[in-house]
């Protein structure tokens, strides 16, 4: 990952590179790997994210088709 610092504006790049992170997860997986999470933890977050998911979706299509 390349941040470049333009006119010695070291907060503008800083606020790039934190912004990056942000976008690709890296705070996320960050604050996973504190701790250790048995596997059953681990399948129990992410079927339930993927329920959070999929009602969204269909929460978004029934607002497109006019369901309500």
């Amino acid at each position: 990952m390349q941040i470049i610092v333009r006119d010695n504006n070291v907060d503008q790049a800083l606020r790039a590179l934190k912004k990056k992170l942000q976008r690709e997860g890296v705070y996320r997986e960050m604050k996973l790997r504190r701790h250790y999470e048995k596997p059953s933890e681990k399948r129990a977050r992410e079927k339930a994210a993927a329920v959070r998911r999929a009602r969204k979706m269909d929460r978004k299509r029934m607002e497109r088709d006019g369901v309500r």
